[in-house]
């Protein structure tokens, strides 16, 4: 190895190396803003075609068509997103929440079964810490707002420039992917997919349930009935627990009132009617767009809540996919007589791998040689 070849290795080295230092500083300062960049990753990936069919088929200029798509994003999902969450928590914030109350009630009502029944039901020592829960809530749901406030804008903001440069972006994503040229079509696919599979599919399920929890809450005459349906479609995006976490309390109130019909009623219809409008939506949509594993959805969603927020329910169950895709991918490319296949959707499987060059995102253009020196060099058009 020349010399030459030996210092342009260990500069290389040393780039990366800088690379990665000021990366995690940069990445440490931006943590409570990754919330707006991932947001505003997952509308490109919506409205990149929108995007492409302006400037390439109707010619239109990158700004204008950047701002009318933005401005798309801002009334059909950005302004309602941001609507309704603030209107939850303003509707929350309003509510005054005697818990001290509710300790005493769950406390005298079980003791009226104990005094009836003669059962030791259970000791209510820990209710205790129910006061002091309202304020933390209180703190954390101003904390949430503020951070939902500062992220809408840096989803505006970002996705403006995505758009304007969406042929850059592109092709240095698809430079920087250490694949082989099925493996980047298959990761461009496969992530693609994904996004909006859950972009598209968690809020129209969550609508889908808020209606009929709504239509429930009416039917059993519960107050607020608009408010606890909009909190139930909020919900619908947790795993396992899911609706159920507000419509089994509620249920739990009319318990506690002695309105054991409706607590009844309630806690059927949620468990039938609510939940199985789940089970039929999330079927249906899987019918229409990638069919991800419930285990993928369900883990994903847990990994990625606490680590990205609202965004993690697309981006959690993303994370987990891509680690299985690369598991498959290593399993399909290094590993002889393996069986794997190098996707985790189904419709990737659709991909003809033949007209791989053929693909949206557009390769590198290589930079022409200098002719060595005492050549003639051919200049005729």
């Amino acid at each position: 190895m020349s010399l030459q070849e030996t210092k342009r290795k260990e500069y290389r080295f040393i780039l990366i190396a800088l690379l990665l230092i000021t990366g995690f500083f940069v990445f440490k300062e931006m943590r409570p803003y990754l919330g707006g960049f991932l947001g505003a990753f997952t509308l490109y990936i919506i409205l990149r075609p929108q995007m492409k069919f302006l400037v390439e088929r109707k010619s239109w200029g990158r700004g204008l068509s950047a701002g009318l798509i933005l401005v798309e994003a801002l009334l059909c999902f950005l302004l309602p997103l941001a609507g309704t969450g603030l209107l939850v928590a303003d509707k929350l914030s309003g509510i005054q929440i005697d818990l001290d109350a509710i300790r005493i009630a769950v406390t005298d009502f079980l003791a009226g079964i104990e005094n009836k029944y003669g059962v030791d039901v259970v000791n209510l020592d820990f209710l205790s810490f129910l006061p002091s829960l309202g304020g933390d809530a209180v703190q954390l749901l101003a904390s949430g707002s503020y951070s939902f406030l500062i992220n809408f804008f840096v989803v505006i903001f970002v996705l403006y420039f995505m758009l304007y440069s969406y042929k850059n972006f592109e092709q240095m994503l698809r430079e920087i992917l250490p694949f082989s040229e099925q493996n980047k079509q298959t990761f461009i696919s496969e992530t693609k997919a994904i996004i909006k599979a859950n972009a598209i599919g968690i809020p129209l399920l969550a609508i889908i349930q808020g209606l009929f929890a709504y239509l429930g809450y009416l039917l059993f005459s519960v107050p607020g009935a608009g408010l606890y349906a909009v909190l139930t479609a909020f919900a619908s995006v947790l795993p396992v627990v899911g609706t159920a976490i507000v419509y089994a309390p509620l249920a739990i109130v009319f318990l506690l009132d002695a309105k054991y019909g409706s607590a009844i009623g309630l806690l059927l219809y949620g468990i039938i009617i609510i939940g199985g409008v789940d089970n039929v939506v999330r079927f249906l949509l899987q019918k229409k767009i990638a069919d991800i594993h419930p285990l993928i959805t369900v883990f994903g969603v847990l990994v990625g809540l606490p680590m990205f927020g609202f965004w993690g329910v697309i981006f959690g169950p993303l994370v987990l996919s891509l680690f299985v895709l690369f598991f498959n991918m290593y399993r399909h490319d290094y590993i002889p007589g393996s069986t794997a296949q190098p996707h985790i959707t189904s419709d990737i499987q659709k991909i003809d791998y033949s007209r791989i060059k053929n693909i949206n995102f557009p390769l590198p253009k290589k930079k022409k040689s200098n002719p060595p020196s005492g050549q003639s060099q051919d200049i005729s058009l």
